[in-house]
């Protein structure tokens, strides 16, 4: 990356930086600009770009803040190397291509100059141009390897591949978990325990082909994947989940689905010291995969579940734990609900805070991966802040876009 950034002047870097004040007042202005430019002149783009995300900000919001980064990073791009790393698994996983930066880059511009006015100089126009071809060969080429590696690991693949649903489970009264084999009868790859996967429907009165990305919620296995789909309901706020609707609703054992190679860094470690999962509602998958996992690769690591739902009734694959831990002694579970309909069911009513977490688990020296609602993770995330746990101890998984729980 080091390499990439000489590649720009020091006037261009120096006018890059110079706009990161306006960035962060105007960047949500100009991403929602840039997607209604890019979904006008390139409507099949919509294939690609979660229209959920689109319809509640989410996605405008994500764009904004890694362009902000970009800009104050311009001279230093391996800081934000993670990020780009993980943005990398994303696109790697919906198959984004190399001819779709160019597209990008002139839609990005053409929206800073909409929003911007007369502040959008030529030369704030061209430094840009400049910094974006650069940042845009910095993707490109970690998406090459990356591509690379989904194709030729053992049972890979490359783009998607057609899955058939062999079994349909109803784990919660809002999740519901899909088995899948491929089509071809032929090997699968091993992925790491947190990954997911990509999963693309045709929805009959949709006009755009859709994508959505599922974590496995299943340990890694040569047979089948596992994803663990929550129905999401219409609220005042949201509109209804369209891929989630239709994959409850719509899909049975039998049909088949197209799927890319497992992808995404969020991924257990292998350290000996206790592991501590904290998944709110749907936020359970990735760690649900974790914990039968570890349980069946480092058995003798000391391991703590703590789930939190609105009641039980909610809460998924709750017997496949709770015997997990019968058959394990080094697994401790816990469960809180928000308003149960049984307070026995559950170790605490109302949330997970810091008191309950240090009532529970013997240190803080441990591994902490916690995955749910953006709420949620900000006050778990603010829990093992002020409990001083070590950074490099705390993991999480955002849904959906990246969004900002610090």
């Amino acid at each position: 990356m080091t390499t990439q950034t000489t590649l720009l002047d020091q006037q261009t870097m120096k006018t890059v930086k110079a706009t990161v004040p306006v960035l962060a007042e105007h960047g949500q202005a100009i991403t929602s600009r840039f997607y209604e430019r890019l979904f006008q002149s390139h409507p099949e783009l919509k294939n690609i770009f979660n229209q959920t995300n689109q319809r509640k900000g989410k996605q405008p919001q994500a764009l904004a803040n890694a362009v902000y980064a970009a800009a104050a990073n311009i001279d230093q791009l391996e800081n934000i190397l993670p990020v780009v790393k993980q943005i990398a698994h994303k696109h790697r996983s919906l198959n984004v291509k190399p001819e779709h930066y160019p597209i990008v880059g002139e839609n990005l511009l053409g929206a800073m100059k909409d929003v911007l006015g007369d502040a959008a100089t030529d030369e704030v126009i061209e430094a840009w141009g400049k910094a974006y071809q650069v940042i845009a060969d910095v993707f490109i080429a970690v998406e090459k390897e990356m591509y690379q590696r989904a194709e030729e690991q053992p049972g890979g693949w490359k783009g998607y591949r057609e899955f058939v649903v062999t079994d349909k489970i109803e784990e919660s009264e809002v999740i519901t978990s899909f088995y899948l084999k491929p089509s071809d009868n032929q090997s699968i790859p091993t992925f790491q325990a947190g990954q997911y996967i990509t999963v693309k429907v045709e929805i009959p009165e949709l006009p755009y082909t859709c994508q959505r990305q599922y974590s496995l919620s299943c340990k890694p296995n040569e047979e089948y994947f596992r994803i663990s789909v929550k129905k999401e309901a219409a609220t005042e706020k949201q509109p209804a989940g369209t891929v989630s609707s239709y994959l409850n609703e719509s899909v049975i054992v039998g049909d088949k689905l197209s799927i890319s190679a497992p992808a995404g860094d969020f991924v257990l470690d292998e350290k000996e010291q206790p592991l501590v999962l904290i998944s709110g509602g749907v936020g359970l998958t990735p760690l649900t995969s974790m914990l039968e996992t570890v349980i069946d690769q480092q058995p003798d690591r000391e391991v703590y579940y703590i789930h939190a739902a609105q009641h039980e009734k909610v809460h998924g694959f709750k017997e496949r734990v709770k015997s997990l831990e019968e058959q394990n002694n080094k697994v401790h579970v816990y469960t809180v609900y928000d308003k149960p309909f049984d307070r026995s069911l559950c170790d605490k009513t109302g949330y997970i805070d810091l008191p309950f977490l240090q009532s529970i688990l013997p240190t803080k020296e441990a591994s902490f991966y916690f995955c749910g609602p953006e709420p949620f993770m900000k006050a778990i995330n603010d829990a093992l802040k002020e409990w001083n746990v070590s950074e490099e101890n705390i993991n999480y998984e955002f849904f959906g876009p990246k969004g900002d729980i610090e």
